[in-house]
């Protein structure tokens, strides 16, 4: 049986974008139901086949309000991957995703995120941020972007497939480079080197004494 890996991933945005709706949508269950404001965090698991392997996602939705951002940082340390969304029609909500950015990119430069534009399958004549603009921040930061629908289940598994699979694959890169055979006999070949100069020297020594 394949180990199975295990992947905690976070939330990150303002109150209302649809955070819990996502997380919802993607449980175990598909259960979709209506949220009240969330208070404090909520958590789901749920183990998916990722290209023949079992993956174990842990997925924590902390709150968006202000006074919750210090228990949201507490999570980046352990977390894998962060998922920042936004709400398609509400501009400040695109505005604030700068800000979290910024922050993570002070001390977590290497943490994997996605960003998520959300509600996209309400009236066009509501949205304020367009895809461009998404797209945009999203190059500027050198991180992927979709847009979503909890409602629709609109790239909803694609988000969280999409995450997980890069996390998995620089996982796996980085093994690979620690464990590279090539590395590995250059420096067998130079603990040789060394070990023969070790004893050639012996060998000088023990001469010289003769």
């Amino acid at each position: 049986m394949a180990t199975q890996s295990l992947i905690k991933l976070i939330f990150l945005g303002d109150s209302g974008v649809g955070k819990s709706c996502l997380m919802s949508k993607f449980s175990p269950d598909g259960c979709h139901t209506q949220h009240m404001k969330t208070i404090g965090i909520e958590y789901t698991a749920r183990t998916i086949d990722l290209d023949g392997e079992p993956v174990k996602l842990q997925i924590w939705n902390t709150a968006g309000q202000e006074r919750h951002r210090k228990i949201a940082k507490s999570f980046y340390q352990s977390a894998k991957g962060i998922l920042l969304v936004y709400d398609v029609t509400d501009e400040l909500s695109f505005t604030e995703i700068i800000n979290w950015l910024r922050n993570i990119e002070e001390d977590h430069t290497n943490i994997k995120k996605i960003l998520v534009g959300n509600k996209a399958d309400l009236d066009e004549s509501k949205r304020a941020v367009h895809a461009a603009r998404g797209q945009a921040l999203a190059d500027e930061y050198n991180i992927k972007f979709f847009e979503t629908s909890a409602e629709t289940n609109m790239n909803v598994e694609e988000v969280f497939f999409s995450i997980a699979r890069d996390i998995v694959l620089e996982s796996k890169a980085s093994r690979v480079t620690h464990d590279d055979p090539q590395t590995l006999g250059i420096n067998q070949l130079n603990k040789g080197k060394a070990a023969d100069e070790l004893s050639l020297g012996k060998i000088k020594r023990s001469q010289t004494i003769s």
